[in-house]
């Protein structure tokens, strides 16, 4: 475990203090810098989250790993129940439906949740998808015109992963764009449509489930529905409800910042992007250093402290909430044969990074993300041979809170092949 001891140790974070880090808009859009500063300056710092939400947030690498597996760092928030009702967030997010899924489950429970539906994110079943991402892939290029400007969010990178989630899950086709409004905002607690569009989207998934109740078909909500109504306890109507927005929001919504991310990185560092094109077998390592660079996931959910624990040389006092800067940890992560971890290298051999986290909650979707971001990337690279940003870099918006991190639009001007 990393002991560095930071200028500062606390019992707890508090409003007042000169170096809490406040994670709101401005940091996200500055998340790299930001965090490399913190790195110099300890392993872990003192955070607040939300209003009314602060605790802690680890940014090395090394500790990271630790925290990710700590056992006495849980999903469970009764310990930090009383600050969370006060700030409203117990409440807020009882009305989301987002109770009893596995990314907020410990084992016995999550160990449950995570079986019944690993096996549709297997490599094997994802690999299997890989014919029908790339006609997914050329059929959005096809519907380009022959040149001129495009938002790439729009009209590439948000479809595709909306697409293949949305055929996994038998979502109809004339749904998908509702979903893809739905689950943007569900990273964005502060957006004023924030609840009323997760409110539409759990109504949706309600409607659904009942339709797959009645209509089954070979689609993994079915199998999901056909696993609660075998009644043997293996799914409740909360967990059925909870896994299936989960499965929508983040088997998608993270595959898009990561095909944002990876293309402004190239957009940016155009040396990079001429390697890739003469060179699409560097593909698989160029999206693992894409992961290190500028991964699609900023954070963790929180975990909270079952007793009083040490972190980084940090006091943790019992129901202390934590939380891994996963943007952080994985620029930070030490580097094969050396070299600096801020510079974007696609013919790096090996990338190390915690972009899928780490331990029991290790993202399910690892797999799939990566052949989209494969095949996508692919397919942009010999479809689309002239393609630079038509904005700044400097002006492009960012997801401005939660747990994402990836650009909200990105305009291109192109040329098709």
């Amino acid at each position: 475990m990393n002991t560095h001891t930071p200028p500062h140790t606390h019992d707890r974070p508090t409003g007042e203090t000169d170096d809490l880090v406040v994670m709101d808009a401005a940091f996200k859009a500055d998340a790299p810098r930001r965090y490399a500063a913190l790195r110099a300056k300890g392993p872990v710092h003192p955070a607040q989250f939300f209003p009314g939400i602060t605790g802690w947030i680890v940014v090395d690498h090394d500790l990271a790993r630790d925290a990710l597996t700590h056992p006495a760092l849980l999903k469970d928030p009764e310990p930090a129940a009383a600050m969370l009702e006060a700030a409203g967030f117990l409440g807020h997010k009882r009305g989301t439906g987002f109770g009893g899924q596995m990314l907020e489950a410990d084992p016995p429970a999550h160990t449950r949740l995570r079986r019944l539906v690993s096996g549709a994110f297997s490599p094997k079943r994802s690999a299997e998808l890989e014919p029908r991402i790339t006609r997914l892939a050329h059929g959005l290029v096809d519907a380009l015109p022959p040149s001129g400007e495009t938002d790439l969010v729009e009209a590439f990178t948000a479809p595709l992963p909306v697409a293949v989630i949305a055929e996994l899950l038998g979502i109809p086709e004339d749904r998908r764009q509702d979903f893809r409004r739905w689950t943007t905002l569900a990273f964005q607690v502060n957006h004023p449509e924030y609840a009323a569009s997760v409110a539409a989207m759990h109504a949706f998934l309600r409607e659904l489930v009942e339709d797959k109740r009645r209509r089954p078909g070979d689609d993994l909500m079915s199998a999901l529905v056909a696993a609660r109504d075998e009644d043997d306890g293996r799914l409740s109507e909360e967990e059925l409800a909870a896994t299936a927005a989960l499965l929508v929001i983040a088997g998608h919504e993270t595959t898009v910042n990561l095909l944002g991310n990876a293309l402004l990185a190239l957009l940016t560092h155009p040396d990079q992007l001429r390697l890739l094109r003469e060179d699409p077998a560097l593909l698989p390592t160029a999206i693992e250093e894409f992961l290190r660079y500028d991964t699609s996931v900023e954070r963790t959910t929180n975990r909270y402290a079952a007793e009083d624990l040490e972190l980084g040389g940090v006091r943790i006092p019992r129901g202390g909430v934590v939380a891994v800067a996963l943007t952080s940890a994985s620029r930070g992560a030490p580097l094969a044969g050396g070299g600096d971890p801020e510079t974007l290298d696609v013919t790096r051999p090996v990338a190390r990074h915690l972009s899928f986290g780490h331990g029991i909650h290790h993202c399910l979707g690892a797999p799939l993300a990566r052949l989209e971001a494969r095949v996508a990337l692919h397919t942009l690279l010999t479809r689309i041979p002239h393609m630079e940003l038509a904005v700044p870099a400097e002006s492009l918006s960012w997801f401005p809170s939660g747990m994402v991190r990836g650009v909200l639009s990105l305009p291109v001007r192109y040329r098709l092949a």
